[in-house]
C-alpha cells in the first residue's frame, strides 16, 4: 500500500490519527473534504492529503501525527488490539494471521515483538492480576504467545557471523519465561548469539551453563516478581566467582526500576527494555 513516492494509510488509521471515529472520517471522504480512494476494497488516504486536511481544520486542538515512526505507532496499536482479542479468544491461527498481516504491512520484526506481541500479553497479564480474567484464559493466551514467538523466531532467523554470546535466564522462583524468549529473539535480530536458559533456573545450573559457554559478552537476568530480587542478588554473587571481569551482568524486568536498584543487586547494567538492552550491548562492543 505504501510507496517510496507517496505514503498511504487506511481510512481507519487516518481516523485514529485525526482522533475521530471511523464514520466521521468516512463522512469527510463522502463530502469531498478528505481525498481518498479504494485499494483492494479498503479506503486509503495519502499522508500528504491527511496533513493538508488537518491544516484546514480551524478547530484542531493537536497537531496531526506526521512522522513515519508515529504512524507506525498507531498501526502497532491497531494490530496489538486485534492480537489481544485473538489471544483472549484462544484463537491461535487468528493470532498468527494478525502478526503476518502486520509484517506484510511493513512492520519490522522487532516492532512485532515489542510493540504488538509483548504489550498484548502485558495487557492480558494486567487483567488477570486485577481479577478480571480466569487463570485458564491467561494460561491459554501464554501458550499461544509462546508458539507465536517460536514461529517468529524461525521466520526472522539470521545467518552468518554473530557479534558475541549473550546468556539470558531467570533464577529459581521466577516463572516468567515468555519475556525472556521475546528478549532472546530481539537480541538475535541484532546478530548476537543467544543462549536462552529460560526461567526458574537453579543457580548451579545457571553457573554450569556459564562454564560451558565460550566468548560470553554479557549475561542478562530477568526479574518480574518483587520476591525474585533476593534470588537475583544471590545468583549475581555466585556468578562473580566464575565469569571474567569484562563480562557485563545485566538485570531487568518489572521488579527492577532503575540503575541504582541494579547496582544494589550487584549488576553492572540495568536494561529498561529489550531495545535498551541491545543499545547497551552495542555500547559495550564499541568499548572493547
Amino acid at each position: 500500500m505504501d510507496s517510496p513516492e507517496r505514503r498511504f494509510v487506511s481510512l481507519k488509521e487516518a481516523a485514529d490519527l485525526l482522533g475521530v471515529h471511523y464514520m466521521t472520517a468516512y463522512r469527510y471522504v463522502r463530502h469531498g473534504q478528505l481525498e481518498a480512494h479504494k485499494e483492494g476494497g479498503i479506503w486509503v488516504v495519502a499522508v500528504d492529503d491527511l496533513l493538508l486536511f488537518q491544516s484546514k481544520q480551524n478547530d484542531s486542538k493537536k497537531p496531526l501525527i506526521q512522522t513515519s515512526q508515529m504512524i507506525q505507532d498507531v498501526r502497532s496499536s491497531i494490530w496489538r488490539d486485534r492480537l489481544e482479542a485473538c489471544l483472549l479468544a484462544g484463537d491461535g491461527s487468528g493470532s498468527w494471521s494478525v502478526l503476518e498481516a502486520a509484517i506484510d504491512s511493513g512492520a519490522e520484526f522487532v516492532d512485532v515483538y515489542l510493540d504488538i506481541l509483548a504489550p498484548a500479553m502485558a495487557a492480558i497479564g494486567e487483567r488477570w492480576h486485577a481479577g478480571k480474567l480466569e487463570i485458564y484464559v491467561e494460561h491459554r493466551a501464554t501458550g499461544i504467545a509462546t508458539r507465536l514467538v517460536a514461529r517468529l523466531g524461525a521466520k526472522s532467523a539470521h545467518r552468518g557471523r554473530t557479534r558475541g554470546v549473550v546468556l539470558l535466564g531467570a533464577p529459581s522462583g521466577e516463572h516468567h519465561s515468555l519475556a525472556i524468549s521475546i528478549l532472546a529473539d530481539v537480541v538475535r535480530l541484532a546478530r548476537f548469539e543467544v543462549h536462552d536458559l529460560g526461567a526458574d533456573l537453579p543457580n548451579e545450573t545457571f553457573l554450569s551453563a556459564v562454564h560451558h559457554s565460550n566468548g560470553i559478552l554479557a549475561i542478562g537476568i530477568s526479574a518480574n516478581a518483587d520476591e525474585s530480587r533476593s534470588a537475583v542478588r544471590d545468583l549475581i554473587v555466585q556468578l562473580r566467582n566464575v565469569i571474567d571481569q569484562d563480562v557485563r551482568v545485566f538485570v531487568g524486568g518489572r521488579a527492577i526500576n532503575s540503575m541504582a536498584e541494579a547496582h544494589q543487586l550487584g549488576a553492572d547494567e540495568w536494561a529498561l527494555d529489550a531495545r535498551s538492552f541491545v543499545v547497551a550491548l552495542d555500547r559495550i562492543l564499541k568499548g572493547k
